[in-house]
């Protein structure tokens, strides 16, 4: 696609925030499963299901039928995941529905059909099935624990986009609840390498809109939407939301498990102190993140225990 059409719109998705706020938004991916024959469940039964529980409002679904609760901002995210969640699956739980914080579907891909069929959707089925089974497999079996944290504007907004996408594969690693070779982060770098840049690209040069812009360019169209459209095909590892920031790459967590995640990432945008002292430690390492995203999904413990020593209160994972 044409860098000219896709700049003024990443410019866009770059905006940043006027102020300092320090709110959080988490975003909870669940495996769904018929808790009689633990067989994928249709997307209108689990809806009903779930119709009167308080996370109603915030119930979305993914390709494959996973469950999505899209939370609002709060200052205690962990209170509110438990809270919901355990609503919810007391309302599915009635229903004969059952809901798994894995990042990885242990069901064969033929057990677990592509639910949402949109032309958007398909097309991207069609277009990941031309590289590879890794792509299917990523829109319809895995879940993540995706973080939405306020990006700060001016210096403060950059170091935090930088540290974000520097500290991404070791705390993916210390975070890891699947790796190898069917583990969720290995499923997204072999999905579609040009779309999601698990790489140092959008970090090249000293303007992430020009980096970014050249991120999407180089990604093959296969929507008819036009570059706004295709911009929500692409799948970094930190997405720019224009006013927040989404980490994307932590696989699925346990709910009692966010204090942890959330301690982690807060402390690394919101504290100017430990941004800075990181970035120091972590940009020599820029030229080498592909290497380290891969030694993140095979496992490696080098990687993870770099991922501890970004991770307040070390003792609470020791």
């Amino acid at each position: 696609m044409d860098p000219k059409e896709l700049h003024p719109i990443v410019a866009g998705l770059f905006a940043q925030s006027r102020r300092r706020t320090v709110r959080v938004a988490v975003e909870q991916e669940l495996l769904v499963a018929d808790s009689t024959t633990g067989a994928a469940v249709p997307i209108e039964r689990v809806r009903r299901a779930a119709a009167a529980a308080l996370a109603s409002p915030y119930v979305g679904f993914e390709p494959g039928g996973q469950l999505e609760l899209s939370l609002p901002c709060t200052l205690d995210p962990v209170a509110q995941v438990r809270t919901l969640t355990d609503d919810l699956q007391r309302h599915l739980g009635a229903a004969r529905i059952s809901t798994y914080a894995l990042p990885v579907d242990p069901r064969p891909e033929h057990e677990v059909p592509l639910q949402l069929t949109s032309p958007r959707y398909v097309a991207m089925h069609r277009h990941f099935d031309s590289i590879g089974p890794a792509g299917r497999r990523m829109m319809r079996r895995t879940a993540s624990t995706q973080v939405c944290l306020d990006w700060w504007p001016g210096r403060a907004g950059a170091e935090q986009w930088r540290v974000l996408n520097l500290a991404g594969p070791f705390l993916a690693a210390a975070f890891a609840r699947s790796v190898g070779r069917e583990g969720r982060l290995t499923t997204w770098l072999e999905a579609d390498p040009a779309r999601t840049g698990f790489d140092d690209r959008l970090l090249h040069g000293d303007d992430p809109v020009a980096a970014y812009t050249a991120f999407a360019a180089g990604a093959t169209v296969f929507t008819t939407g036009g570059p706004v459209e295709h911009l929500t095909t692409m799948f970094p590892p930190v997405r720019p939301r224009t006013t927040y920031l989404e980490v994307r790459f932590l696989d699925v967590q346990e709910p009692n498990a966010l204090d942890r995640v959330i301690s982690a990432l807060t402390s690394l945008v919101y504290d100017d102190d430990r941004r800075r002292t990181a970035l120091r430690a972590l940009e020599p390492e820029r030229a080498h993140l592909a290497e380290h995203w891969r030694s993140a999904a095979d496992g490696d413990p080098v990687t993870a225990a770099r991922g501890y020593e970004l991770i307040p209160d070390l003792e609470l994972v020791a």
